[in-house]
């Protein structure tokens, strides 16, 4: 997993956070976030579901689910953790092994 390229935006990613990825692209807020594993784990763990879901089907299965939990739990925030996607990246992101032994639709399991 080594297709992927690391910019430093202050701009694009949304406060509160520290990094984003879009395909092939991981956006970190600072320079110093490079050198945290853990985040760039993470946000590796989320290329890999883009890929599986052939990048468009991602942001279309991400932004339906996150509107459907923000009903649910009308709140942004729950709403974001709730998110398979994330609940999955955040459940694995110390794990630095994840990445070479996730199964194939993993995020799955945590809807």
């Amino acid at each position: 997993m080594n297709r992927f390229m690391i910019f430093i935006s202050k701009h694009i990613i949304p406060k509160g956070f520290s990094g984003m990825t879009l395909y092939p692209f991981i956006f970190l807020k600072r320079e110093d976030l490079k050198g945290d594993p853990v985040l760039i784990n993470h946000e590796k763990i989320h290329l890999k579901q883009q890929l599986e879901l052939l990048i468009v089907f991602f942001y279309l299965f991400y932004f339906l689910e996150w509107f459907i939990k923000l009903l649910i739990y009308r709140n942004t925030s729950k709403a974001y953790s709730n998110l398979s996607f994330e609940r999955e990246a955040y459940k694995n992101e110390h794990n630095l092994d994840y990445i070479t032994t996730r199964k194939r639709w993993a995020f799955l399991s945590h809807l």
